[in-house]
C-alpha cells in the first residue's frame, strides 16, 4: 500500500539524488577529473566515438539539472538509461562490484532502477517543473 503522506518526499530525495549523481559525473568525474579530451580520449579506446563522451557529459548535465529542479522527470529518467546501459557494459568485464579494480556494473544497473522508479513516480509534489505546466496537462495527478 502507498502512503500518500511520504510518497511525495520518497520522490523528492530520489529524483534529487539522481540529478546530483548526474551532475556529478559530468562535472566533477568528466570535466575535472578526467578532462572532456581525456574522456573523449578513453572513449575512443574502447571503441567508441570520441565524440559520444562530450555527448555523454552534456546528457548527465542538462538531464541532472533538470532530475534536480523536477523537469520532465518521466522523459529524462528513461532518456538517461542509455548512458547507464553504456557504463554496465563498459565496467561489465570487471565483474559485480564497483569497487573493483576499473569498477564492476553493480553501480550503474542499481542506477538504472532508480531511474525507472523516477520515471514510475515522474516530477513528484516537490517541482519546479509543476510550475510550468498546467494541472489539466499533467499525465498523472500530483498529491
Amino acid at each position: 500500500m502507498i502512503d500518500h503522506r511520504t510518497a511525495p518526499y520518497a520522490a523528492l530525495v530520489l529524483r534529487v539524488s539522481l540529478g546530483v549523481m548526474y551532475i556529478a559525473h559530468s562535472l566533477v568525474l568528466k570535466h575535472f577529473m578526467y578532462t572532456l579530451p581525456g574522456t573523449a580520449q578513453f572513449f575512443a579506446s574502447i571503441g567508441l566515438p570520441a565524440a559520444l563522451a562530450y555527448l555523454t557529459f552534456w546528457g548527465e548535465l542538462v538531464g541532472g539539472v533538470a532530475l534536480l529542479a523536477g523537469i520532465g522527470t518521466r522523459i529524462v529518467a528513461l532518456g538517461l538509461i542509455p548512458i547507464l546501459l553504456g557504463a554496465t557494459w563498459v565496467h561489465a568485464g570487471n565483474g559485480w562490484v564497483f569497487s573493483a579494480a576499473n569498477g564492476g556494473w553493480e553501480y550503474p544497473v542499481f542506477l538504472i532502477a532508480a531511474s525507472v522508479v523516477a520515471a514510475l513516480l515522474g516530477d513528484g509534489k516537490y517541482a519546479v517543473g509543476n510550475r510550468f505546466v498546467a494541472p489539466n496537462l499533467r499525465l498523472t495527478t500530483q498529491s
